[in-house]
């Protein structure tokens, strides 16, 4: 008997894994399969833009070039929805200053007239527009470059949209200059005006919260400052240079999905030749085995492997466990499904022992793996719909097999016996 069961535990042996010896597996980011959504409270950022615009109405080319500079300021918060997409909506002013025909009271936007132009034909405008701005902006250096979460230098493209209210000054015209008045000269359709844009935003990293901004803007405004009288509203170019900073909040990288690195295992010629003879000779042995055990079941006075469980001399069912591991892993978990089959259709109850050898590892590490292993058995077999209350665990700090340490792999272990 004893001989039959040493021979079903070398032949397990065999077939358990040896984990000792795998080299281990590393997880890292794999950017070739994209980044993942962060939270919505993440990828927030606060940038403020000031400057100058250049408006570009029919007549403002009669006017000084620097008469024709307006200031041009933008608040926005924005996010990131992905590192090349991202939304920002926020307020903007900006000055239209340029010149009309003298007759044009219409839209002026500037009563006072200081100084004419051009022998007193043409006089100067001025108008202050308020409103709300939104763009939808492109990393290019994200999409060109690939992702990098701390870059010096973003170049982000930008469309964008704006409605704003018109502002200018009221009084008698032309003889005096009153305060700002929404709508430009009493005229209802120049009271608010529409443009589209787009521009390449710029954008130098300083630290991981804070970027300089350089914005490089180009404005079709719909603007109707060369005066009712003129019978039609113009698109009008507002290119524009700002500066400005941008305060990044909360979380603002982006990280890719996490995935296994298998280690990649080189031989030389001698070493796969020797590989391949230890394989043969496991087989060998193996069919070794298997032709001792057939011999001995041969036996007309031999017991069965049946008649030896039931007898409660032998172990119902033994689970290996790799070196230094608790977990059921492998061919294991089915030897466990098998046997909580085999308990739930008994009504007895049984006794599971944990097992660890004693060539590796300290006492204290061994008594930790016995109580891990047999509390890890229990748990999956009442899983498996066996009652907690037929199962006994204990312990045992001795050897399963003693046969040495190199058959060290047997005595890590859980044996479940009939009580």
């Amino acid at each position: 008997m004893k001989k039959i069961v040493l021979l079903a535990l070398i032949c397990a042996a065999y077939l358990v894994p040896n984990y000792a010896n795998a080299q281990e597996v590393t997880y890292v980011e794999d950017p070739s399969q994209g980044y993942l959504f962060n939270r919505m409270r993440d990828n927030w950022f606060i940038d403020a833009e000031g400057g100058v615009g250049l408006f570009m109405s029919p007549y403002d080319a009669n006017a000084p070039w620097g008469k024709q500079l307006g200031a041009k300021v933008n608040v926005h918060i924005g996010k990131w929805f992905s590192p090349l997409l991202g939304l920002r909506f926020g307020g903007d002013f900006e000055q239209l200053k340029g010149a009309t025909w003298v007759g044009n009271y219409a839209a002026l936007g500037y009563r006072n007239w200081p100084e004419l132009y051009k022998d007193g034909k043409y006089a100067p405008t001025h108008f202050n527009d308020a409103g709300v701005t939104g763009d939808v902006l492109f990393n290019v250096s994200n999409w060109l470059c690939g992702y990098k979460p701390y870059r010096f230098y973003n170049a982000i493209f930008y469309v964008g949209m704006d409605a704003n209210w018109v502002y200018a000054r009221s009084g008698d015209r032309p003889k005096s200059d009153g305060p700002w008045k929404y709508g430009a000269n009493d005229d209802p359709d120049h009271s608010r005006n529409y443009s589209i844009h787009a521009g390449l935003l710029n954008s130098f990293a300083i630290t991981k919260k804070i970027d300089v901004l350089l914005d490089l803007r180009f404005d079709f405004l719909q603007e109707h400052a060369d005066g009712a009288g003129m019978g039609y509203r113009t698109w009008n170019e507002y290119p524009s240079v700002m500066i400005g900073m941008s305060y990044k909040l909360g979380k603002s990288e982006w990280n890719a999905p996490v995935t296994a690195v298998c280690p990649e295992w080189k031989y030389t010629d001698a070493e796969g030749d020797a590989l391949v003879a230890d394989l043969n000779d496991a087989k060998r042995k193996i069919a070794d085995l298997e032709n001792q055990l057939r011999k001995c079941l041969e036996k007309k006075d031999a017991p069965t492997a049946q008649q030896l469980v039931e007898s409660g001399e032998a172990p119902l069912a033994t689970v290996y466990f790799p070196i230094n591991r608790t977990d059921v892993l492998g061919v294991q978990r089915n030897v466990v499904e098998a046997v909580a089959e085999v308990m739930k259709n008994e009504n007895r109850n049984y006794l599971l022992t944990g097992w660890a050898d004693n060539y590796t590892g300290n006492d204290q590490i061994n008594v930790r793996l016995r109580k891990g292993r047999v509390a890890t058995v229990k748990n999956e077999l009442v899983k498996k719909g066996v009652a907690e209350s037929r199962l006994e665990t204990q312990i045992n700090n001795g050897e399963l097999t003693n046969y040495g340490p190199k058959c060290a792999s047997l005595d890590r272990a859980v044996t479940i016996q009939r009580k």
